[in-house]
């Protein structure tokens, strides 16, 4: 990926990145979201004690353990014992007209179902779910071809049919463009049974791997290489796990021992590059008491040595000397071995090579019997990171065997986190369904056209300077802001990323300013028309505030138009800057710059993003009128006007443009300078209207603006 990254100080304008993709995006705004991370010293261990003959130990009372922690003696503050029951419900019959209704046995209530896309967390201390065992559902859409979605989800609607007791409580979570939970915990069977029937089958499969057949077994031919889809997803076998690092975070909050059931077609591991992911989501599941319970849903699969008829033969030596063979079985173990490794480390079992793919379920149902739950504050208030090693030993006889966990990993300040954490946090932070809210941002999200079927994508995000905190360093006031965003198309696919990195040093004023300027940082990609999805986040590195948003938008195909003049968007301005005037600069592309519309004689136009003008600034307007089937300009005349109400306020002389038309993109470019002390601070439409004419066609635009004292 090719970037051109420019500091600038204005306004304060503060890294400027185009970064042209292969595939994004109307103005947006910044939504909100909960960042997972537990500041609470609260130490929960579920502990299930057993006599000689394996039967649960009841009737203990806190008094008889005695737990600590790297040696040193903790104080129990939550002492709890679950008694679960193991008789599954009967299954749903079918009544036309049922005559009474259905209770539940007093001494196990319903608990309401939560529809938003969260987990319900609970009070610290609390333990919310008393009596019941919680089982998580995750399908991981990404991971499995359609065949394995469907056996998927087949299972599960044959556990909730005739094997969950009524001691379950189960939610639904799946991965497909982002982490989704579809259904918080529950035992109402029909709520569940929706939201497993809800899932769209096919969504994700673009990304998964076959590990008998896809095409990531194929040998290698000497052909030149070719990207896929995959190239694209800047997370890959990342993101699958940072998912089951999200899910395991979310239900840190509850104190209760949690199985979640892990359905996906294996799960490939490059060397050692996704271990470090793999060691933060074990140590999350291990931090927050889930236990992971893998399922492949591929079943038991016989592989033609050959290959099938999904893929070309391999054809070369290969298919001769059973070296094809032999590395498409090495490649399926080693998906498998993934699943094992998430199982093992966490107390979990993998369900592998079975096609009855309930059982899965059912070993997560039956190794969550009745225990324990034991909680105390850590007397050890440092959040390092580090790893804490309990001990936890009982007073009575009876007993033959205690299991429990040996430890836990600290939670881990920001000023704690490695490079490899900083990275993890923010594609975490990106794949969250909600946004993080610590940051503010806006953005604005423009289309020019470049060609026929082509369109640069100007992005512009916009901090208010005062929320980043700044740290001395070599004399100067130093800001370190982290970018990173995905567009994807409306299948899911990625069509255009940007990771961006910049360090800008603010000197005396410069810096002093700050506090009463915005930051601004834009990026660009090109795509050709369609519906788009974007998330971008942004993090300030010496606080570790962090700011997301996602919005949709969409690039009209302007070669269909034909009653009106095409037009792009029009982008509103107070501000242009000299590229000279840039802090920093990152690689310099020509080409790149000359994609932009808004740069001209290295001047840029900073768009306004929140349409915020005051009396002492002039409003820059640029837009362009595109022309398909002109060879030399065909003069047009355009107009700026201001409305309170319905009442125009001041409208510009009608400006004639007569030339200037690019022969290549056929556009048209249309530029206003508009005093802002002719009118009178309030709140105001502007509009731009465009007419041609020679083709007795027109366009019009309109948006919110305020203007200040």
């Amino acid at each position: 990926m090719k970037a051109i990254v420019s500091t600038f100080l204005c306004g304060l304008l503060i890294a400027s990145a185009q970064t042209q993709q292969q595939n994004a995006p109307a103005p947006a705004t910044a939504k909100g979201v909960a960042r997972f991370e537990s500041s609470s010293q609260l130490v929960v261990v579920d502990v299930t004690a057993k006599d000689k003959s394996g039967a649960p130990i009841k009737g203990l009372k806190a008094s008889d353990f005695t737990i600590s922690e790297d040696g040193k003696k903790q104080d129990i503050k939550v002492f709890d014992y679950q008694e679960l029951e193991q008789t599954a419900m009967p299954e749903p019959k079918l009544q036309p007209r049922p005559a009474v209704a259905v209770v539940k046995a007093p001494d196990v209530p319903a608990v309401r179902s939560v529809t938003a896309n969260q987990i319900a967390p609970s009070r610290p201390g609390e333990v919310k779910y008393k009596d019941r065992r919680l089982l998580v559902m995750f399908f991981d859409m990404t991971s499995m071809p359609i065949q394995d979605q469907i056996r998927a989800q087949t299972a599960a609607q044959k556990f909730l049919k005739s094997q969950m007791t009524q001691s379950d409580l189960m939610a639904i979570m799946a991965n497909s463009t982002d982490l989704k939970v579809l259904q918080d915990f529950t035992d109402d069977r029909d709520a569940l049974a929706k939201a497993i029937k809800g899932l769209t089958i096919g969504e994700g499969s673009d990304l998964a791997v076959d590990g008998s057949t896809g095409a990531d077994n194929e040998e290698d031919t000497g052909a030149a290489y070719t990207a896929d889809d995959t190239e694209f997803n800047i997370f890959n076998t990342d993101k699958k796990l940072a998912a089951l690092e999200t899910a395991a975070k979310m239900l840190g909050s509850l104190s209760e021992k949690k199985a979640l059931v892990y359905f996906a077609s294996g799960v490939s591991k490059t060397g050692i590059d996704n271990e470090a992911q793999l060691r933060a989501t074990i140590n999350a599941a291990i931090r927050n008491n889930v236990a992971f319970y893998p399922i492949d849903a591929r079943g038991l699969v016989a592989s033609a040595p050959l290959g099938d008829a999904t893929k070309g033969s391999p054809g070369g030596a290969g298919m001769y000397s059973g070296s094809s063979s032999r590395t498409q079985q090495s490649k399926f173990q080693d998906q498998q071995e993934t699943l094992y490794t998430l199982a093992a480390d966490t107390g979990g079992k993998a369900l592998l090579d079975n096609n009855d793919l309930a059982l899965g379920i059912q070993q997560a149902q039956k190794d969550i019997s009745s225990y324990y739950i034991v909680g105390y504050y850590s007397t050890n208030t440092n959040l390092d990171g580090r790893y804490r090693r309990i001990k936890l030993a009982v007073n009575n006889t009876a007993i033959a065997k205690v299991d429990y966990r040996p430890g836990y990993f600290a939670g881990k300040n920001f000023n704690k986190f490695t490079s490899s954490d900083k990275e993890r946090q923010l594609q975490e932070a990106l794949m969250l369904g909600d946004p993080v809210t610590d940051l503010s941002i806006a953005v604005e999200v423009d289309y020019f056209r470049l060609a026929r079927d082509r369109y640069f994508v100007p992005v512009t995000v916009k901090i208010p300077g005062s929320e980043l905190e700044l740290a001395k360093h070599g004399g100067a006031e130093t800001a370190k802001l982290d970018f990173i965003g995905e567009v994807k198309d409306a299948k899911g696919v990625t069509k255009g990323n940007v990771r961006d990195y910049q360090e800008i040093k603010l000197k005396g004023e410069t810096a002093a300013q700050l506090t009463r300027r915005t930051l601004a940082y834009d990026t660009g990609f090109t795509l050709p028309p369609g519906t788009y999805s974007l998330k971008f986040l942004t993090r300030e590195n010496e606080s570790g505030k962090m700011g997301t948003f996602e919005t949709n938008f969409t690039i009209p195909d302007l070669t269909t138009q034909v009653k009106y003049l095409p037009i792009s968007s029009v982008v509103l301005s107070n501000q242009r800057q000299d590229m000279k005037e840039s802090l920093a600069t990152a690689e310099k592309d020509k080409k790149l710059l000359a994609s932009n519309p808004l740069i001209q004689d290295n001047q840029k136009l900073i768009p306004s993003v929140t349409r915020v003008f005051r009396k002492d600034q002039d409003m820059y307007v640029y837009l362009e009128a595109y022309q398909p089937e002109a060879e030399t300009t065909k003069p047009i005349t355009a107009s700026v006007s201001f409305y309170r109400g319905k009442v125009k306020a001041f409208e510009t002389d009608p400006l004639e443009i007569t030339a200037g038309l690019n022969a290549k993109s056929k556009a048209l470019p249309v530029r206003f300078s508009v005093p802002m002390a002719k009118l009178q601070p309030g709140k105001y439409t502007c509009q731009v209207s465009v007419l041609d004419p020679a083709g007795q066609k027109f366009a019009f635009w309109r948006a919110s603006m305020v203007l200040l004292p």
